[in-house]
């Protein structure tokens, strides 16, 4: 929490899943001030960091009201932490089921920035991300919750997170499975059968997911498989869902990138929350 809206926004949704969960809830600022400027240079003093650190804990304080008026039987905890806020949120996912954070923050001090905290947190957290975008509408406790699936390790901890995310909301999963990829090199095309590798992707999406639909056999699933780019498949389906689900990095990822293509891009342009997941954070706890 930053005392941004889009802060707000996760701390509203972060109280209903932790509901859900039965579990508490920490609401954690990370304070970044000082850490080698010369604060007294520039005429501010020491004076300014106690208004800033009072700024900071109202805000926390704000957030802990916010979240128990959400849940009023919440156990709601609160830690305002000198730091960074990738090293502070990295640390609480070692002991955390889930980070919440929002998409955007207020920049400068104690910003929350899609392009660093949640491209961070979505490659190394010790548990699953969600971001929260702030000019998403609040979905429909009834719309279903959808999973990019690629057959790859991150896919498979995906699917753990959303079918566990859909049976605890009693909706629907969507699982969306694209083969644009197979096309690599366009003067091919001509000669593919699309019909018959259409036919092949529905088959081995329904073997993957038929472990899944066996665990959790009143969790209703959609299947959708089609030609196209994962990310604008996913996108699209975002716009009726009240969850997305991806992998930190699929098939297609590059060994290095911290994050992959498709999970970067479905971060920026997604209509509802959006859960990364690791191969190695898939369960919740």
């Amino acid at each position: 929490m930053d005392g941004s809206e889009p802060a707000r926004r996760a701390v509203r949704w972060a109280a209903q899943e932790a509901g859900r969960r039965r579990v508490p809830l920490r609401v954690v600022t990370a304070f970044e001030w000082l850490f080698g400027r010369p604060i007294g240079q520039v005429g501010l003093g020491e004076s300014y960091r106690e208004i800033m650190l009072g700024v900071a804990r109202r805000q926390l304080a704000e957030s802990v009201r916010m979240a128990q008026h959400e849940q009023p039987t919440l156990e709601v905890q609160s830690q305002l932490v000198v730091g960074f806020p990738i090293a502070v949120l990295t640390e609480e996912a070692r002991r955390s089921q889930l980070v919440v954070i929002g998409d955007r923050g207020l920049g400068g001090v104690t910003g929350l920035l899609l392009g660093s905290v949640a491209v961070a947190l979505g490659a190394h957290a010790d548990c699953p991300t969600v971001v929260v975008r702030d000019e998403a509408e609040t979905p429909d406790s009834a719309a279903p919750v959808v999973v990019g699936v690629d057959g790859s390790p991150t896919s498979e901890a995906a699917l753990a997170f959303a079918f566990e995310a859909a049976a605890a909301r009693e909706v629907p999963l969507v699982a969306v499975h694209t083969w644009w990829d197979l096309l690599v090199d366009p003067s091919l095309a001509p000669l593919l059968d699309r019909d018959a590798i259409g036919d092949d992707e529905r088959r081995a999406l329904a073997e993957r997911l038929a472990g899944w639909g066996e665990k959790y056999p009143d969790v209703p699933i959609e299947r959708l498989v089609r030609r196209d780019h994962p990310a604008r498949a996913l996108v699209e389906q975002s716009q009726r869902a009240q969850l997305v689900v991806v992998g930190s990095r699929g098939r297609g990822g590059v060994a290095g990138l911290v994050l992959g293509s498709v999970s970067h891009a479905v971060l920026h342009r997604v209509h509802c929350p959006v859960a990364v997941v690791r191969p190695d954070t898939g369960e919740p706890g």
